[in-house]
C-alpha cells in the first residue's frame, strides 16, 4: 500500500510547474475486484491531474478541476487509493487575473485507505485584478487504516488594484482503527496598496477506537495602505 501510494502520488505531483494552456490528465487503475474512477477538467491556462487506484474490492474516486481566466494560472491535483476500502479525493483550483494582475491557485488532495474510509477535499481560489496579485495554496491529505479519515482544506485569496493577498491552507487527517477529522479555512483579502497574508494548518491523528478533530480558521483583511497577517494552527493527537 505504501509503495502504491508513493508511486501514484509521484505521478500526480511530478509534472512541470506551469501549463501553457489547458492540460488535463486522468489515470484510473483497478485490480482484484477493485473499482477506480478518475475525472480531470482543465479550462484556460490550467493543469488538472486526477489519479485513482483500487484493489481487493476497494473503491477509489478522484476528481480534479482547474480553471483559469485573465492571465491567471490554476493547478489542481487529486489522488485516491483504496485497498479494500473507500477513498475519495476532490480537488478544485480557480484563478482569475486581469490587466497584468497575476493570480495563482494551487490545490492538492490525497486520500488513501486500507479497509477504511478516506475522504479528502481541497480547494484554492485566487483573484488578482489590475495590478493586484493573489496566491492561494490548499493541501489536503486523508489517510486511514480500518478507520475513517476526513480532511478538508480551503484557501481563498483576493488581491485588487495594487494590493497583494496570499493564503495557505494545509489539512491532515490520519487514523488507524479510529476516526480523524481535519478542516482548515483560510481567507485573505487585500485592496488598493494593501497586503494581506493568512496561513492555516490543521493536523488530526487518532489511534484505535479513538477520535480526533481539528478545526482551523484564519482570516486576514487589509485595505488602502494597511497590512494584515493572520496565522492559526491546531494539532490534535489521540493515541
Amino acid at each position: 500500500m505504501k509503495r502504491m501510494l508513493k508511486l501514484m502520488t509521484g505521478l500526480a505531483l511530478g509534472a512541470a510547474p506551469l501549463a501553457l494552456g489547458g492540460e488535463a490528465t486522468a489515470v484510473s487503475i483497478a485490480t482484484n475486484g477493485g473499482r477506480a474512477t478518475a475525472t480531470a477538467t482543465a479550462a484556460g491556462n490550467a493543469r488538472s491531474t486526477a489519479i485513482a487506484g483500487a484493489t481487493r474490492g476497494g473503491v477509489a474516486i478522484a476528481n480534479s478541476d482547474a480553471r483559469a481566466r485573465g492571465w491567471g494560472f490554476a493547478d489542481s491535483r487529486a489522488v485516491a487509493i483504496a485497498d479494500r476500502g473507500l477513498a475519495v479525493s476532490n480537488s478544485t483550483a480557480d484563478a482569475f487575473g486581469l490587466f497584468g494582475g497575476s493570480a495563482y491557485a494551487d490545490s492538492e488532495s490525497i486520500a488513501a485507505t486500507i479497509g477504511g474510509v478516506a475522504v479528502s477535499n481541497s480547494g484554492a481560489l485566487a483573484d488578482g485584478v489590475f495590478r493586484g496579485r493573489a496566491t492561494s495554496r490548499s493541501y489536503s491529505t486523508a489517510l486511514s487504516e480500518y478507520g475513517t479519515a476526513l480532511s478538508d482544506s480551503q484557501a481563498v485569496s483576493r488581491g485588487r488594484f495594487a494590493g497583494q493577498a496570499t493564503s495557505v491552507s494545509d489539512a491532515l487527517a490520519d487514523t488507524r482503527f479510529g476516526r480523524a477529522d481535519s478542516r482548515v479555512r483560510v481567507d485573505s483579502d487585500a485592496g488598493y496598496h494593501a497586503q494581506a497574508y493568512s496561513d492555516g494548518v490543521g493536523i488530526s491523528i487518532s489511534g484505535p477506537l479513538r477520535s480526533s478533530h481539528a478545526d482551523v480558521t484564519a482570516i486576514s483583511r487589509a485595505d488602502r495602505f494597511g497590512r494584515s497577517q493572520s496565522a492559526a494552527s491546531v494539532i490534535r493527537i489521540h493515541r
